[in-house]
């Protein structure tokens, strides 16, 4: 089952690090870690998405709650919640489909954010399902390349 953590830890050089090293020294597999500052340039929020049943889940928040770094950890797996990912997807892109492609990135609300001669970059902002629907629908003209950023949440409302 995808769960998903928000940690706050300190902001310091090889916190990230040491979260990793403790999922990989375990045989933890993270899905998606997305780690920006806070309000308070002293913390940082980290959004973690592990796939993990509830025995594998519960040891990784102790494991978690043992580094020295981390303020707190919240499961905000079942928590009514905003998520949101980016994409940048490279397509292949000539005059013969170029007006095509525009049409789906207008369907999805994403941006062109580059045009070469022989391809386009273009940018998606949304849930994991909007990206994979446009990355299915780009797929017949030719993914070139895929970074995607992992997934931030945030809880709805004032918790």
């Amino acid at each position: 089952m995808k769960r998903t953590l928000s940690v706050l830890v300190n902001n310091r050089s090889g916190v990230l690090a040491r979260v990793a090293s403790l999922f990989s020294r375990r045989g933890y597999n993270i899905e998606s870690i997305a780690v920006g500052v806070t309000d308070d340039p002293e913390v940082s929020r980290m959004t973690i998405q592990v796939i993990a049943d509830e025995a594998t889940f519960e040891q990784i928040t102790k494991q978690l709650h043992k580094l020295i770094d981390v303020i707190k950890i919240s499961d905000i797996t079942s928590d009514e919640r905003v998520d949101r990912e980016l994409a940048l997807i490279r397509i292949s892109a000539d005059s013969s489909n170029r007006s095509d492609i525009l049409q789906v990135v207008g369907i999805f609300r994403a941006k062109i954010v580059d045009v070469a001669e022989k391809s386009i970059i273009v940018e998606v902002t949304g849930d994991e399902g909007k990206i994979d629907a446009f990355v299915q629908l780009a797929r017949p003209y030719g993914i070139i390349e895929i970074v995607r950023t992992g997934k931030v949440s945030m809880v709805r409302g004032s918790k």
